[in-house]
């Protein structure tokens, strides 16, 4: 019985191990950077994301909420 492996080796199309290594090198430089440049702008984003929330002011309701639990841990 062949692993999966030996199947993707001897598919009839070169699998897809032998036709990731027949990629030429300038080719995955070019996928690299390109994943490279996506991960930056996923990573910019998130950052912006990150800023806007931490920078968002805290309803006053929830405030109320957290006034109320510290009067009642002071009493015990």
């Amino acid at each position: 019985m062949k692993t999966n492996v030996e199947r993707w080796r001897f598919a009839p199309e070169g699998g897809i191990i032998l036709r990731m290594a027949k990629r030429s090198s300038s080719q995955r430089s070019l996928a690299l950077d390109e994943a490279r440049l996506r991960q930056q702008a996923i990573g910019a984003q998130l950052r912006q994301m990150f800023e806007e929330v931490v920078n968002e002011p805290v309803p006053s309701e929830f405030l109320e909420i957290l006034r109320r639990a510290d009067d009642k841990s002071d009493v015990h």
